[in-house]
């Protein structure tokens, strides 16, 4: 067998990488001392950045370090396997690894399982060579190459080798949108890799979704402290629903006099909503609470759902979209929709594209369903390295209102109350958003931060749809190519004519949504 020689690449990048390191030091040296500084230098501005930028370069040698490591590890095993002789009974070459990784056990002062673990995080990285020399070029940390290798797990061939070319092949069919993988923090690189994970599956999300559902359980888990852990292992939208139900509670009983944080709160109202009250101020006292929850009223908290237009009408079965979870099956979204489900808000999109619409305002109040829209664009706060995703976070101008900026969804984002503040005390600037994209951010640096884009992917139009070339030979159209939708009848009002001022836009988005009687998929 063959070897790869690879490793000798990287270590020129690692060799670059402490190079850069080296001349960042010498001129903090020089700052420090004194020597060299031009005219209308900031001495200590400079050194601020110089951090930084030794940050950067450390992180990136910490990618490139990981690389290193990973090549190693594989190979060690690979080696140990090229030293049996060709002819070796089948229980020596069952056993040939566990010496090797015994020995890599010792050497990284690891347990064995520790080590199996790595040899096949490192093995699986190694086999997709666009996430391996993103890591040896120091793009990524090794944090989200584990990540990729545990996403593919379970894929085929082939559909690993597609979700990798989604994030890491800028001429791919239709590669990730928005910020590269290596920008995002990795929680959230996790979840629009395993958004497409979902979605690329070999076996369907509905099949894996009731296997799912039948997992469903609750555990308690003693802890220090006198403290114990209770977790609910239920479907994505019941969990969605407590969740949002519970954190607008607590943003409600947040009043000036409320000593206790949206945190402690959630499992105060959790705690009263199963046991009462009573026995909820018990414990919030306990815990050192003078608060009480006293009744405990809930209110209505929405969970957007965003279904394509296809899969609402049972004609594909595409997932859909469910806020702060991720794709769920298309049949779930149905009955959601149909069943008028009181904590789910049914999210409409123009069934040409799938772009929000653009509702231009010439007063500064935005309409619910505006902000409905800008939730669901953005995902989550748009702020960089945020995972704030409460319904309740802001929706902010990011043009002030004073300052000539229009309430439109080009000048609107989402952002959580911490970074709504920083916004406006400190010179982060944003950029402007698009129909489909949150806003990318500069910092006060200069550094410039891409929107994390939530990469929904294109409404699949099933052949036949339309009496159209490119749909009838199973070409997905464009927008330009489908038709209009115009009221085939006088009677009917042309929601593009309607002003953005009428009190009908907030009817129409409040109406039930029920299928038409005989349609497909009706009754589902």
């Amino acid at each position: 067998m063959e070897i790869s020689s690879g490793g000798g690449v990287v270590l020129e990048g690692v060799h670059s990488s402490v190079a850069a390191l080296d001349a960042l030091a010498a001129e903090d040296a020089f700052l420090a001392a004194g020597l060299g500084i031009g005219a209308g230098v900031d001495v200590l501005q400079r050194r601020y950045e110089l951090r930084l930028e030794r940050l950067e370069a450390v992180k990136r040698l910490e990618a490139q370090l990981a690389a290193v490591k990973a090549r190693d590890v594989a190979e060690v095993v690979e080696i140990q396997h090229a030293l049996l002789a060709p002819d070796a009974p089948v229980r020596e070459r069952t056993y040939a690894e566990m010496p090797a990784v015994e020995e890599i056990a010792g050497v990284l002062t690891i347990s064995f399982g520790a080590a199996g673990a790595f040899v096949e995080q490192f093995r699986q990285v190694c086999s997709l060579p666009p996430v391996l020399a993103a890591l040896s070029a120091g793009d990524l940390s090794w944090q989200h190459a584990r990540i990729v290798a545990d996403e593919t797990e379970g894929l085929t061939p082939d559909g690993a080798a597609a979700l990798v070319a989604h994030f890491f092949d800028p001429d791919a069919p239709k590669p990730a949108r928005g910020a590269a993988p290596g920008e995002l923090i990795p929680s959230r690189f996790r979840v629009k890799v395993r958004s497409c994970r979902e979605r690329h599956h070999p076996e369907s999300l509905q099949k894996r979704h009731a296997k799912g559902v039948a997992d469903r359980r609750m555990e308690y888990t003693p802890d220090r402290d006198g403290r114990a852990w209770i977790s609910l292992h239920l479907p994505g939208h019941t969990a969605s629903a407590i969740w949002n139900r519970t954190t607008a509670t607590a943003r409600g009983l947040q009043v000036p006099d409320e000593p206790r944080t949206l945190t402690q709160l959630r499992p105060d109202i959790a705690a009263s909503l199963l046991l009462g009250a009573s026995s909820t101020n018990e414990a919030a006292q306990a815990n050192g609470s003078t608060g009480e929850i006293g009744k405990v009223l809930t209110p209505r908290a929405d969970v957007l759902v965003m279904v394509p237009v296809c899969a609402l009408l049972g004609i594909t079965d595409e997932p859909a979209e469910l806020d702060g979870h991720g794709p769920i099956p298309a049949s779930l979204a149905r009955k959601l929709v149909a069943d008028g489900a009181d904590s789910f808000y049914r999210v409409l999109v123009d069934p040409r594209d799938g772009a929000p619409l653009e509702i231009g305002r010439t007063r500064y109040r935005l309409p619910e369903t505006i902000k409905q829209w800008i939730r669901m664009r953005d995902g989550k706060c748009s702020f960089p390295g945020c995972s704030n995703r409460t319904p309740d976070n802001d929706t902010d101008h990011l043009t002030a209102w004073e300052h000539g900026g229009t309430t439109g969804t080009s000048n609107l984002a989402q952002l959580c109350p911490k970074h709504h503040r920083l916004k406006h005390t400190r010179p982060w600037i944003p950029d402007p958003a698009t129909d489909n994209e949150p806003p990318g951010w500069t910092s006060p640096t200069g550094r410039h931060y891409k929107p994390e884009h939530p990469d929904p992917e294109p409404t699949h139009w099933p052949a036949g749809l339309f009496p159209m070339p490119a749909v009838t030979q199973g070409v997905d159209p464009s927008p330009e190519d489908l038709p209009q939708w115009e009221p085939d009848d006088d009677k009917l009002i042309d929601l593009n004519d309607l002003s953005p001022e009428d009190p009908l836009w907030a009817d129409f988005y409040r109406m039930p949504f029920a299928l038409f009687p005989g349609s497909v998929g009706a009754g589902v």
